[in-house]
């Protein structure tokens, strides 16, 4: 503490002085808040604070950007499902022209400007998902595929996204049917007795068919019995259809030329269609009937005027042989063969006075909108015991209703190219539902560290401007004090002589 009465040395002015500096500083803080609105304006202020808030700030810019790309995704995926739809509608339209060409009341002219208008038809497909692009990305031919989507503030927070190449060439029926013999075969080892039934029949008892669908789906199926029938078969693939989307259609068709006995006698024997070789009430589809004909135009006339009973058909082809028909697939049972003459399938002896009975088993046909295989194949009566086939495509291009049996296929690939269409768009829906849940997610975020970045770095601007309010009042208290102390050291002059 100076003197008292020194000239030299103001211990008031100094403090005064100390005083003002400390309130003009605080002023100068207290102003730029409210200025500014926020607390923190540099680190100096807030060190602590300033980082988080800095790493708020780096998260929200993130989630701003982020939010703008999931919109983008979206926008893109509203493209391609826009087209898609499109596609859909002119795939209905081939659906009704098919339909109208397998009536098999159209003459030749007709059937060939059904033919042109369909081939507009899958050109228009083609030319959708050709031309299909968002910002110059094409987006339905193929080429859109394991595209990325960053759709959050962070490394890793992506989504993927692929689409199929849609064009009239690449959608379609894929199918696999068997290779190892023709439909309607008869089973392997057929019996050489009245009542004695084949041990071993097309299908495999050895194996476990496993069937693997573009869905990414498996079953495997349980193991045939020696005398199934491809309707069976085709009921357990079915059951299985929601895991593989593979589905299946059996049908049993088999040729038999007829020989004549050396005496012309008439044949006998009896036929129906069943579930199994066994002839019997509980795994019959159809009931026995018999018949007796010296030609094969007698058994059709005959098998067809029982047919409501047996459930066999028959016709004859170009060359005259008999042509017997199950159309679900089932098992065509023939018993008690009699007679002199013979009925031979593919050159080799069938049936006649010593073979009296025989299995003809049908087809299966696997059917999909998408690629699949199926491993241990043969017991589905694929040639081998553990191949694998896979299955081919019937595309959209290739649809041709020219004729009446052209058409019916035509139906069923239009079927599963409707399929292709309707999978592919539902899949897109789910990515954007997923998109569209992930902006939502990503705005509730927004607000949340926003409120949190408030917290930590706004201004209280009520609490800033009662505290500016005082540092005003004592820094005009300081300079107040600094006049008083001036003045009184001022005033000791006056003592001098």
């Amino acid at each position: 503490m100076s003197a008292v009465g020194s000239i030299l040395t103001n211990t008031g002015a100094l403090q005064a002085l100390n005083s003002i500096s400390t309130t003009s500083s605080q002023n100068t803080s207290l102003q730029g808040q409210l200025a500014s609105g926020l607390s923190i304006n540099s680190p100096a202020d807030n060190p602590a604070g300033y980082i988080t808030a800095q790493g708020f700030t780096s998260q929200l810019n993130g989630l701003t950007q982020a939010l703008s790309n999931a919109n983008q995704g979206v926008s893109l995926l509203q493209t391609a499902q826009g087209a898609i739809t499109q596609q859909i509608s002119v795939v209905q339209q081939l659906n009704s022209i098919a339909v109208q060409a397998a009536n098999g009341t159209q003459t030749a002219s007709e059937a060939q400007s059904l033919q042109t208008l369909v081939g507009q038809l899958t050109g228009q497909v083609s030319t959708i998902a050709n031309q299909t692009q968002f910002n110059n990305i094409n987006l339905m031919n193929g080429s859109f595929s394991g595209v990325q989507f960053q759709v959050g503030a962070n490394e890793g927070q992506t989504m993927t996204l692929s689409i199929n190449n849609l064009t009239a060439s690449a959608v379609g029926m894929n199918y696999a049917s068997a290779t190892g013999g023709t439909t309607g075969k008869i089973g392997s080892a057929y019996a050489k007795g009245a009542a004695t039934w084949p041990t071993t029949g097309e299908f495999s008892t050895t194996s476990s068919a496993k069937i693997s669908g573009a869905n990414g789906g498996s079953a495997t199926l349980a193991k045939s019995k020696s005398t199934e029938s491809a309707a069976s078969l085709a009921s357990s693939i079915n059951a299985a259809s929601s895991k593989t989307g593979v589905q299946a259609q059996a049908y049993t068709q088999a040729t038999l030329s007829y020989t004549a006995g050396a005496t012309g006698n008439p044949v006998s024997f009896t036929i129906q269609a069943a579930s199994s070789g066994a002839s019997s009430s509980t795994n019959t589809i159809g009931k026995a009937v018999t018949v007796t004909a010296s030609s094969a135009a007698g058994m059709v006339s005959q098998i067809n005027g029982q047919s409501s009973t047996s459930g066999i058909v028959a016709s004859l082809n170009s060359a005259g042989a008999l042509v017997l028909t199950q159309s679900a697939g089932q098992n065509i049972n023939i018993t008690n063969f009699t007679g002199s003459g013979s009925l031979k399938q593919s050159g080799t002896a069938v049936l006649s006075g010593t073979n009296k009975d025989a299995l003809i088993q049908g087809r299966v046909q696997l059917q999909s909108s998408g690629g699949f295989s199926v491993s241990n194949a043969s017991a589905l009566g694929w040639t081998g015991t553990s191949v694998t086939t896979k299955s081919s495509l019937a595309s959209l291009s290739s649809v041709n209703v020219s004729t009446t049996s052209s058409a019916n296929a035509a139906i069923n690939i239009v079927k599963y190219s409707l399929g292709a269409l309707n999978n592919q768009g539902g899949q897109l829906g789910a990515v954007q539902q997923a998109l569209t849940a992930n902006i939502n997610n990503m705005n509730t975020t927004s607000q949340n560290l926003t409120t949190a970045l408030g917290v930590v770095q706004d201004a209280n601007i009520p609490s800033v401007s009662n505290k500016l309010t005082e540092a005003q009042i004592q820094a005009q208290a300081g300079v107040a004090a600094l006049k008083s102390s001036t003045t009184l050291q001022q005033s000791y002059l006056s003592l001098l002589p």
